[in-house]
């Protein structure tokens, strides 16, 4: 096997890490997340409610459920920024 000195790998290193991109994606995906989050706290307050107070179920406002509507599309495209790399 063979040995290889600091200097090879400080090197290698050196090259590796000037050659990789940067990859953002997650960063990206949490912004993205916390964008959807107070556009339906303010969805739920235009409606009167406070988001995160009201359970679904058969008695739930419907401008409610399009505020959890909005909430799950906006959320699912985050997915496509966290997938995303971010040079």
């Amino acid at each position: 096997m063979p040995r290889f000195g600091l200097k090879t790998l400080v090197c290698c290193l050196a090259i590796m890490a000037a050659i990789s991109g940067a990859d953002a994606g997650i960063l990206s995906y949490g912004i993205c997340q916390s964008g959807c989050n107070a556009v339906v706290v303010a969805c739920y307050a235009a409606a009167g409610f406070t988001f995160g107070t009201v359970t679904a179920g058969a008695g739930i406002p419907a401008v409610l459920v399009g505020c959890n509507a909005g909430l799950g599309t906006c959320m699912a495209a985050c997915v496509a920024a966290g997938l995303l790399p971010v040079p």
